[in-house]
């Protein structure tokens, strides 16, 4: 979808569009019809988003809702272009380390045990799931390994640039390059390999504790 994106545009050149300034005119007179005082106030800056918190820099985007059949949500990079909606979450300036993380099947796991749903699809939040998650405590070079197959997963979908990430996270017909990042991530926390989910939460579920003990 497309969006105008005025901020720091100067007026004269809004008044130069027929087709901007029209827009602009609209969305002044529906927030000033608006029964919502803070809304009628935004109708002084018609040429503004309600709430802008794009940051200037690339950032991660994380999907609110997520399919249920799914062992991972899909998550990527934008550059500061992409006007992200309020269907999805983002983190500024996010590093490959935090991308290794969360798309690993430890932060899945995580996400499965505490996560809300939207009818039966995963319903990711940063209250709940990403700020209550327990994350490891890595050794430099398991930083690096981290950040190597988390590379690794932008890599191998650009293997496939017909694919869409609906496509490529399709349980069924999952690349297995886009798994190659979880035995990196578990190293990490020091768990072993072949560890279930149900071992994995559990354990996960203990590091929460101790982490907030006395909190």
């Amino acid at each position: 979808k497309w969006c105008l994106w005025l901020e720091h545009q100067s007026p004269r050149e809004i008044a130069n569009s027929a087709f901007i300034m029209n827009r602009v005119k609209q969305v002044k007179a529906f927030r000033k019809a608006s029964g919502r005082k803070q809304t009628q106030k935004l109708a002084d800056t018609p040429y503004l988003f309600g709430e802008i918190r794009q940051p200037d820099s690339d950032m991660l985007v994380i999907p609110k809702v997520s399919s249920e059949r799914r062992r991972y949500i899909p998550v990527g990079f934008v550059s500061p272009d992409i006007i992200v909606s309020g269907s999805a979450l983002i983190i500024p300036k996010a590093n490959m380390y935090i991308l290794g993380i969360i798309e690993s099947n430890v932060h899945n796991s995580w996400m499965r045990l505490v996560a809300g749903r939207m009818k039966s699809d995963y319903q990711y939040s940063k209250n709940i799931v990403y700020n209550n998650f327990p994350w490891p405590t890595p050794t430099p070079e398991q930083t690096a390994a981290i950040e190597k197959t988390a590379q690794a997963i932008l890599d191998a979908r650009e293997l496939y640039p017909d694919s869409s990430l609906a496509d490529l996270y399709d349980e069924v017909l999952m690349p297995k390059e886009l798994r190659a990042n979880d035995r990196a991530v578990m190293r990490a926390y020091g768990f072993p390999i072949k560890m279930t989910e149900a071992d994995c939460v559990a354990a996960l579920m203990q590091r929460y504790e101790q982490l907030t003990a006395g909190k």
